[in-house]
């Protein structure tokens, strides 16, 4: 019988791509060679793909070497019979090259075209949320616009404001302390957390660096819990983990720099809270017609013990750190077995 060829295309534009290249090489090392021709694809951009050949254990920083370029990727990739896409971020998380893929007609890990875009950008998934009846953050979204910003409201009226101005709303509506996120990032990436006025307007300047959309959201004194979700129609949800970052939230720093950030899996939670939470998981896992994997990320409010979602992450990181894996390694799915699945989940839709 021979074997299936399955790509890994890693790598991207985004500023998570540090990121992709530790979860890529990850998978290469866990994914069964007897079962598989693995082809490991760098993207560096649009248009300049290389062939990479795992050599050694990689850490965040560490240059690769490439075999050599892929002058001709549509073809390259029509040669696949399956893709891992371990993209992070913009251009790749987003249903960028989950469009390719369709395309193409590559079957592919992961969620499609909708819900990979629906999952990046924060304004919509908290809309689909709101609808889905899952309790969230209050929040305030701004637009920046060249030089400009615009406050959005809550039927989607745009008013052009100074900072100073949308600051004076967002206090209006919201309590220190705040976080202020780009709409379309992830590990963190570009997230403050504000105290006062002045800090929430450079906070608001920062985020305006990295998306020119802005959730400017109240921030939930609690615990920062997070469940691994599987499957196409039927959905299992992992035992739920507790991150216990060593700064005042988990940064990108705290989640790659600071070996003193822990998880605890399965978290010192109630079982009813711990159901409650995987339910949930499930729930923003399907109402935004997610396919495969998900990693659902959730407070639990210190005062009411209230649940409160935070995101989801479509492709979730799959470095030696990570949650997803971790999770379901709890469960007794070891990571080889997690990517047999993920891989005949892509093939449902072949």
């Amino acid at each position: 019988m021979s074997k299936l060829k399955v790509g890994v295309i890693f790598g991207g534009m985004s500023t998570e791509k540090e990121i992709s290249i530790l979860s890529a090489n990850s998978i290469l090392d866990n994914l069964n060679k007897r079962k598989y021709d693995i082809y490991p694809l760098f993207m560096e951009n649009g248009s300049t793909w290389y062939r990479y050949r795992k050599t050694k254990d990689v850490k965040l920083g560490d240059k690769l070497v490439f075999e050599s370029k892929i002058e001709d990727i549509t073809s390259y990739l029509k040669k696949l019979d399956v893709v891992i896409p371990v993209l992070h971020g913009l251009y790749g998380e987003d249903g960028t090259v989950q469009g390719l893929l369709e395309i193409l007609k590559i079957p592919y890990v992961g969620c499609k075209v909708l819900a990979s875009s629906i999952g990046m950008d924060k304004v919509y998934t908290k809309i689909i949320f709101e609808k889905a009846g899952l309790k969230q953050a209050p929040s305030v979204y701004v637009r920046k616009s060249k030089d400009e910003f615009i406050y959005i409201d809550k039927e989607f009226n745009e008013q052009k404001l100074s900072l100073e101005e949308i600051s004076t709303k967002c206090e209006k509506w919201l309590k220190y302390p705040m976080f202020i996120k780009p709409s379309n990032s992830g590990s963190s990436v570009g997230i403050t957390k504000v105290k006062n006025k002045e800090e929430l307007i450079n906070a608001i300047k920062y985020a305006g660096k990295f998306d020119n959309k802005i959730i400017i959201e109240q921030g939930i004194c609690g615990r920062e819990v997070e469940c691994a979700v599987l499957g196409n129609e039927d959905v299992i949800a992992s035992r739920v983990g507790e991150i216990k970052a060593a700064d005042e939230f988990y940064s990108y720093d705290a989640k790659y720099k600071n070996e003193e950030s822990k998880v605890e899996i399965p978290a010192n939670i109630s079982k009813e809270k711990e159901e409650e939470i995987r339910k949930d998981a499930i729930k923003a896992f399907k109402a935004i017609d997610g396919k495969g994997l998900s990693r659902v990320d959730f407070f639990i409010e210190d005062k009411t013990e209230d649940v409160y979602i935070n995101e989801i992450n479509t492709f979730p990181g799959f470095t030696s750190i990570s949650m997803y894996p971790k999770l379901f390694c709890e469960a007794g799915i070891r990571e080889e077995e997690l990517l047999d699945k993920l891989i005949n989940l892509a093939l449902e839709y072949k």
